[in-house]
């Protein structure tokens, strides 16, 4: 049996391959939930900010679909589940489950290509490729050059460790002279 990939599994008898209309019908809801735009960030959805983990369609018609949030205690996480949900049942999808996936953690490596195109698209920098392994300890300020999304210059600054949300910086580019967010890598 083919493994189908992961968000378009549909849940039968074990070793069973399901019917045409149940895996059409998986494909539809992960479509469905796909579409939710995030709370924080309304110019992503939850596929292209890389949270939506998985949606399964069970043999009972439950759509079960995984949340992974952005990081622990994420105050959007409730609204998601709630869109997530809603969307769903909107779509004549009675039997809704959201479950929530910390294992792996969400890291900013999973936002999509598109994803990041739409956060360049709207004035905010993408991040950069989170750090992996051991990272050095330094005691001093660190220099990192993050370009303007407006003017593509590296001659930026920090002006502020937070913004609107945790997960983002407040920059200034000194070419263009506009300020602009940044998501931080995590």
């Amino acid at each position: 049996m083919v493994t189908p990939p992961v968000g378009l599994r549909t849940t039968s008898r074990e070793g069973a391959t399901p019917p045409p209309t149940q895996a059409l019908d998986a494909r539809r809801a992960r479509h469905i939930a796909e579409q939710v735009p995030d709370p924080e960030l309304p110019m992503l959805t939850l596929a292209d900010l890389g949270v939506l983990r998985d949606v399964q369609l069970t043999g009972d018609g439950t759509v079960i679909a995984s949340l992974t949030p952005t990081y622990s205690g994420c105050p959007a996480m409730a609204e998601m589940r709630a869109d997530v949900a809603a969307r769903l049942r909107a779509a004549g999808y009675e039997r809704v489950e959201i479950r929530t996936v910390l294992n792996p953690p969400w890291t900013t490596d999973w936002i999509t290509a598109a994803g990041r195109r739409k956060l360049t698209e709207h004035g905010i920098a993408p991040p950069g490729t989170a750090p992996r392994g051991p990272v050095p300890l330094t005691l001093s300020p660190t220099r990192r050059t993050v370009p303007c999304p407006r003017c593509g210059s590296a001659d930026t600054e920090e002006t502020s460790r937070f913004a609107a949300t945790s997960c983002k910086s407040l920059w200034r580019c000194r070419t263009c002279r506009e300020p602009f967010e940044y998501v931080k890598e995590i």
